[in-house]
């Protein structure tokens, strides 16, 4: 027998982690979701910049198939195919390096602190420090909720791993002049996510390269969200002729599979057989179907796509009566002047459509990649109209 999902029984069953909104989906295809009624809502979130190919993508739904039936799970004490070959991949597309497999974000950015502590260990007097930026996310773990710079999700779990600086955003001074002995490293978002798509001023992620090879430090880039063609590039420090030491993914590369990843090149990869490991990461079926959204990707040209629709998705919302619109390729947001925008929010909602207010005034739209000019179109002629 099925059970009708109620606001009252997930208040029952579930811990209140988050605020849910008033509907439950059931099914989706493509840009489009379905909720329990049969209601159609365009969808710009994408759950929250993970499904980049949309929803049951057919291409996804026969990976997953595929490799369900073959071979779900053996552990990491075990050669499988589809790790090594979405390791190749990943390292073919981006930069000289090697891939830890994991299963989210913060495992991701948990696996780079670690390293560059013992690569601090080996390489500067056991310095451990790492210079983050203030309104950053890096995720929900003790030490990556420290890493990310917002009290309000850090300060009610206190007393927080030591080990983190904070520094205001696209500040290349106040990384300088936060630079001591103590200091392995700087981490960054290359545009800011979770707070409202901030992105990096241009030449900051150049300056701050530059910086750590002077000072012999390790720079580490949280791709989670800005990663695999979200930006029109496949990577978003490929816009500012860089690389990293160390890059983590998530979100994305799985196309609504868990699984995250951890890249660190030659100088950064000091990982020993025993200081790490995940169960469940880089398992057959993640790998499988990561492998999966990659080709798909490149296939279909999406990484071009998402610089065109983002330009299109950028423009459309211009109209609206923002204080300001900012974003990369297709992860855009607005700002409102006034406090207005979980309102928005709803009422977009109740018009069909799904968007993400991040707080009382900023709005984030991260759609899939496969979105198309008609969708953003009709996207905006809804906002327009919620807007006033």
């Amino acid at each position: 027998m099925q059970v009708v999902t109620t606001p009252e029984l997930a208040d029952r069953y579930l811990m209140q982690t988050g605020r849910r909104l008033p509907v439950t989906f059931v099914r989706g295809r493509g840009c489009v979701l379905y909720d329990d009624a049969g209601r159609e809502y365009l969808d710009l979130v994408a759950g929250i910049a993970v499904n980049l190919l949309g929803h049951a993508h057919p291409d996804v739904v026969a990976a997953i198939t595929r490799q369900s039936a073959e071979l779900i799970h053996t552990s990491n004490l075990y050669f499988t195919q589809p790790q090594v070959e979405l390791a190749r991949r990943l390292v073919e597309l981006s930069f000289p390096s090697r891939v830890f497999f994991c299963n989210s974000g913060a495992e991701a950015n948990e696996s780079a602190i670690k390293l560059a502590r013992k690569w601090g260990t080996r390489n500067r007097d056991g310095a451990f420090e790492i210079i983050t930026t203030t309104g950053s996310f890096h995720g929900r773990t003790l030490a990556t909720v420290t890493a990310g710079g917002q009290h309000k999700y850090s300060d009610p779990f206190k007393p927080l791993p030591d080990g983190f600086v904070h520094v205001p955003y696209n500040d290349t001074k106040a990384i300088e002049e936060a630079t001591t002995d103590k200091t392995v490293a700087v981490m960054l978002e290359p545009v800011m996510g979770e707070i409202g798509v901030i992105p990096a001023a241009p030449g900051y992620l150049r300056r701050i390269r530059e910086w750590c090879d002077a000072k012999n430090l390790l720079l580490i880039l949280d791709e989670v969200q800005t990663g695999l063609g979200r930006t029109g590039r496949w990577f978003a420090h490929q816009h500012a002729g860089i690389t990293p030491d160390v890059m983590t993914l998530a979100k994305g590369l799985g196309g609504g599979m868990p699984i995250g990843a951890c890249l660190a090149n030659q100088r950064a990869d000091v990982f020993e057989p025993g200081d790490h490991g995940s169960t469940f990461g880089g398992n057959p079926l993640a790998c499988a179907v990561a492998a999966t959204v990659l080709h798909v990707i490149e296939r279909d040209g999406l990484v071009g796509h998402a610089a065109e629709m983002g330009d299109l998705l950028g423009a459309s919302l211009r109209d609206l009566g923002a204080k300001s619109t900012r974003g990369a390729g297709l992860m855009q947001a607005f700002e409102f002047e006034d406090p207005r925008a979980k309102a928005f929010q709803q009422s977009c909602l109740e018009a069909g459509l799904v968007v993400n207010a991040v707080d009382d005034h900023s709005v984030r739209l991260v759609p899939p990649l496969i979105v198309t000019a008609k969708e953003i179109d009709r996207a905006h002629e809804v906002m327009r109209k919620v807007a006033g």
